[in-house]
């Protein structure tokens, strides 16, 4: 069986939204813990020091929230997508201070405007981004599976759904 690559990216940006809805409802139940995750047309992979039935349990709630229309869960400041816009903005902007035959202190000058302008227009952009990353109508998805599959002491949880 052939699966379009258009079904790949839709289904890594379903499970893009839940990663991050999953994330929310545990920061709120556990809020010293620290999570990341990495999204994939399977599912999801959650790094973190957390019980697997927390895990479930907000797997299960997020889907369900997800489903009912909370669509404001499927975005996270601390979303990758945030550093990358980040990084690409400053870079461009030191860059682009930096650049021509102007004295030293106003290039300075000139990338320090930049650079803070960048930062300042980052995290709203990084978040307008992930409209693309993510996708928020997962009516097609069932949870599968959540599985630990790393005892380390930031244990790993892979978290698998089906069409």
């Amino acid at each position: 069986m052939t699966i379009q690559l258009s079904t790949l990216i839709r289904r890594t940006r379903q499970h893009h939204a839940l990663e991050h809805a999953t994330i929310h409802l545990l920061a709120a139940s556990h809020p010293y813990l620290s999570l990341a995750g990495w999204s994939d047309p399977l599912g999801f992979t959650l790094f973190g020091n957390v019980e697997t039935g927390a895990v479930w349990q907000a797997v299960r709630q997020a889907l369900l929230r997800l489903q009912a229309g909370e669509s404001a869960l499927a975005r996270h400041p601390n979303c990758g997508t945030n550093l990358a816009t980040k990084v690409v903005l400053v870079t461009g902007a030191g860059l682009l201070g930096g650049a021509g035959k102007r004295r030293l202190s106003q290039r300075i000058t000139g990338s320090a405007l930049l650079v803070s302008a960048a930062l300042f227009v980052a995290h709203p952009l990084g978040m307008y981004f992930q409209k693309f990353t993510t996708l928020a109508d997962v009516a097609d998805c069932w949870l599968v599976n959540v599985e630990q599959v790393t005892a380390t002491p930031r244990p790993i949880h892979r978290v698998t759904f089906g069409r």
